[in-house]
C-alpha cells in the first residue's frame, strides 16, 4: 500500500489549520488517515509546527513519500536530516551516537536561527508601530495647523458680531451713569433749598422762647 505524508485541511474559512498525516495515497485528501504526525498553523509568524519527528522518520524509513509542502515542513523540523543521518548509520558511515550528536547540533543551530527571526520580527513590529504613531501625530499636528486659520477667522467673526452689542451695553451704562448724576444733583439742590427754611423756623422758635422768659 503506497503511503503519503501530506496535509489535511481543518480550521475556519480564511484561516486554515492543517494536520500532518500519514495516509493511503488513494484516500481523499481530508478523508481517513493512518496516523496523525503533527499540526501546521500558517496563521502565525513564524508558522507554528508541532511534529512527531521520530514517528515521521519511521514512516519515511518504511517508504512513505511526502508531498512537496509536507517535505518542506519535515525538512524545517529536521525530519529529513535525521532520516539522512540514520541512512548513514545503516551504511556504517558513523555510529548511532554520532548521528544523534550531529542531529542535536543541527537542531540547536536551527533553534538559534528561529529565535533570531522571531527577535527580528519583534523589532520590526516595534519599529513599524513607532513609525505609525509618529505618522499619526504628524497628521494630527498638520490637521490642527490647517484648522488654526479657521479658528482665528471664527474668533474674528465672533468679535465683529459682538462689537455692536458691547457698544450698545457701554452706551446704556453711560446713560445710566448720567441719570444717576442728574438725580444726585437734584437731590443736593433740594437739600440746599430746605436747609434755610429749617434754620429760620428754629430762629423763630428761639426768639419766642426768649420773650416768654422775660
Amino acid at each position: 500500500m503506497p503511503v503519503k505524508i501530506r496535509l489535511q485541511r481543518h480550521g475556519k474559512k480564511g484561516k486554515p489549520f492543517y494536520w500532518i498525516v500519514a495516509a493511503d495515497s488513494r484516500a481523499k485528501r481530508d478523508g481517513k488517515f493512518l496516523e496523525k504526525l503533527g499540526t501546521y498553523n500558517p496563521n502565525t509568524n513564524p508558522a507554528t509546527i508541532n511534529l512527531n519527528v521520530d514517528g515521521s522518520v519511521q514512516w519515511l524509513s518504511n517508504g512513505a513519500q511526502p508531498t512537496d509542502t509536507a517535505r518542506a515542513i519535515l525538512s524545517y523540523k529536521g525530519v529529513m536530516m535525521k532520516h539522512h543521518l540514520l541512512g548513514g548509520v545503516r551504511k556504517g558511515a558513523f555510529t548511532e551516537e554520532q548521528a544523534e550528536e550531529k542531529f542535536n547540533a543541527w537542531l540547536a543551530e536551527k533553534e538559534k536561527s528561529i529565535a533570531a527571526k522571531v527577535d527580528g520580527l519583534d523589532k520590526a513590529q516595534a519599529t513599524a508601530k513607532a513609525k505609525a504613531l509618529e505618522a499619526e501625530k504628524e497628521f494630527s499636528d498638520k490637521r490642527a495647523a490647517a484648522a488654526l486659520p479657521e479658528v482665528e477667522e471664527a474668533a474674528e467673526e465672533v468679535i465683529e458680531e459682538s462689537a455692536p452689542v458691547v457698544e450698545e451695553v457701554a452706551a446704556e451704562a453711560a446713560e445710566a451713569v448720567e441719570e444717576v448724576k442728574e438725580e444726585a444733583v437734584e437731590a443736593a439742590a433740594e437739600v440746599k433749598e430746605e436747609a434755610p427754611a429749617e434754620t429760620e423756623v428754629k430762629a423763630d422758635e428761639a426768639a419766642q422762647e426768649a420773650k416768654e422768659e422775660e
